[in-house]
């Protein structure tokens, strides 16, 4: 298998609220530390990208944040202006008027030219070889694989001519292995867990895009061992909680409570673990990230997760 950051082009999914941007973000950080030319690219105009780097809004137009590594936002409207430039030798326009409102009316009428001007604009960056990496904080789950087949349903629409052309060499690149992949980010919990399965499911049936690894975020750490349980246990009876309390000074009813919850939580995220492994081929990397018990997600914790991946990878 070809390692993670060996690859040129990753597509980054997974369910709402898993933290998917999160662990994109992390990805890239990780790749540039390691001396890679990487370009992290948010494909939803909408996405807070910039907040984990702190580093100011990101536009269409690379920006270098740091030492090797860039930073963009898709626009599909500026992903036209420049294929339009590219491909078809179209001077650059201020705004392409006439031809983004009949772009419009096409992209409605047939699904999949938006998405293929998407996936082309960074395919396009990997045929040219402009950067080692690409990571893609792409869409959710829900719809990614429109996103990874629309190159194919154009081909199987256009036979000859210039739009063919384009979508041969795009399909080259992603449905090679050794350079493109896609990481779904999960979590230990019951929706999350179901919605990867069945992605990894779809992505095998309907396309021919690799699954690279599917990365597990906030994973509680084992707080207790079975012995200390079993300790605390025997202290919830209420003569012992009682003496414990007078002795210290304070209500230890809350820490044990805690200290139940934590275990509980550990227990049922453990099944939900077993469960997603179970549901996955058994050669498919599993990544696991942990818990960051903080409320930020700016540059400190995008650092952390970094490392975490570092140590996994």
């Amino acid at each position: 298998m070809t390692a993670l950051l060996d690859r040129k082009l990753l597509f980054v999914t997974g369910k709402g609220g898993v933290g998917k941007s999160t662990i994109a973000a992390s990805l890239g950080l990780l790749a540039a530390r390691q001396g890679k030319k990487t370009l992290v690219c948010e494909v939803d105009a909408k996405g807070n990208l910039a907040d984990f780097y702190e580093a100011g809004e990101t536009s269409f137009a690379a920006r270098e944040l740091q030492p090797n590594l860039w930073a963009m936002s898709m626009d599909t409207e500026e992903s036209l202006k420049e294929y339009l430039s590219l491909q078809l030798k179209i001077p650059l326009l201020s705004r392409i008027g006439p031809v983004a409102r009949t772009f419009d009316f096409i992209a409605n009428a047939a699904p999949g030219v938006k998405e293929i001007l998407t996936v082309g604009k960074l395919a396009w960056e990997v045929k040219q070889r402009n950067y080692d990496l690409v990571v893609v904080d792409s869409v959710a789950s829900g719809h990614i694989v429109g996103q990874l087949t629309a190159p194919q349903g154009i081909n199987e629409l256009v036979s000859v001519g210039v739009v063919r052309n384009q979508t041969d060499w795009m399909l080259d690149i992603l449905t090679d292995p050794a350079q493109t992949g896609v990481v779904i980010v999960s979590a230990p919990e019951e929706m999350p867990v179901v919605e990867t399965i069945e992605l990894a499911e779809r992505l095998n049936r309907e396309t021919d895009v690799d699954l690279a690894a599917v990365v597990v975020n906030r994973v509680l750490p084992e707080l207790f061992t079975e012995r200390e349980e079993a300790v605390f246990d025997r202290l919830r009876t209420p003569e012992r909680t009682t003496a414990l309390s007078e002795a210290l000074g304070g209500d230890v009813a809350p820490i044990l409570d805690a200290a139940d919850l934590a275990v509980t939580l550990r227990r049922t995220r453990a099944g939900h673990l077993s469960t997603l492994r179970a549901g996955l081929d058994p050669t498919l990397p599993l990544i696991f990230v942990p818990y960051l018990f903080t409320r930020s997600h700016g540059a400190r914790a995008t650092h952390q997760v970094s490392e975490m991946l570092g140590e996994e990878l």
